[in-house]
């Protein structure tokens, strides 16, 4: 449940491990959404760190480097920078490419380029359209902020892109057969804390199952 606070937005998912884990990775799928919409897996991407963690149902269930932009934060057009807080899903193009595809401007060129092809650097394998969800980030959709293939996946990592999340194009690919539209982004500066706490009361004396818990904040 999201906790707010008049500087900071933090949300805590608590999952419980092991067969519901299992359950997880295999019910969580992009198959599986109710009326076309994904309310169950949320990705959220630390600048800091340059990576994405995929939550299913707040379950942890992978973590995935990435590359935001190079010129820091923010979306002001024509910045080239990576917007920051909630967007979400709103268009998935080239399922049914093959890895490595080529697209421009959104459509294959029909040509497939391999990791780290010397002096390229287009938009490979799949496109996540986002749209932004907050006055921060309603800029996003229109400035064409994708989550997308790269074959400059040496940079993944560190801050490379202009504008966009890149990943490899085995990730992306992967990511897009899990999510579908609609799921949630959560762009953030920091970290993000993955821990474990106990079901039991404290005063109970009990011993509880473990439980994960997700928590990141944004000022």
């Amino acid at each position: 449940m999201p906790i707010l606070h008049p500087k900071a937005l933090q949300f805590l998912f608590l999952a419980s491990l092991g067969v519901a884990a299992l359950v997880g990775l295999t019910s969580c799928g992009s198959n599986g959404l109710a009326f076309g919409y994904d309310a169950r897996n949320k990705m959220i991407v630390s600048v800091k760190d340059q990576k994405m963690l995929l939550v299913c149902d707040g379950v942890p269930l992978k973590s995935y480097k990435v590359s935001t932009s190079k010129f820091g934060v923010g979306d002001r057009p024509g910045s080239n920078c990576t917007p920051l807080g909630r967007m979400q899903v709103a268009q998935k193009i080239g399922g049914d490419a093959a890895i490595g595809s080529v697209f421009k401007s959104r459509r294959p060129t029909g040509e497939v380029i391999k990791p780290n092809a010397p002096g390229r650097d287009p938009v490979v394998t799949r496109i996540l359209w986002l749209t932004g969800k907050e006055p921060r980030n309603r800029n996003a959709f229109g400035r064409t902020i994708y989550i997308h293939g790269t074959p400059e996946e040496n940079r993944l990592g560190s801050p490379a892109s202009f504008g966009c999340i890149r990943m490899a194009s085995k990730d992306v690919a992967e990511l897009f057969s899990k999510v579908g539209k609609g799921a949630d982004v959560f762009v953030i500066r920091d970290s993000i804390k993955v821990g474990s706490v106990n079901q039991a009361s404290a005063s109970s004396g009990k011993t509880g199952n473990s439980r994960k818990s997700v928590i990141f904040s944004e000022t």
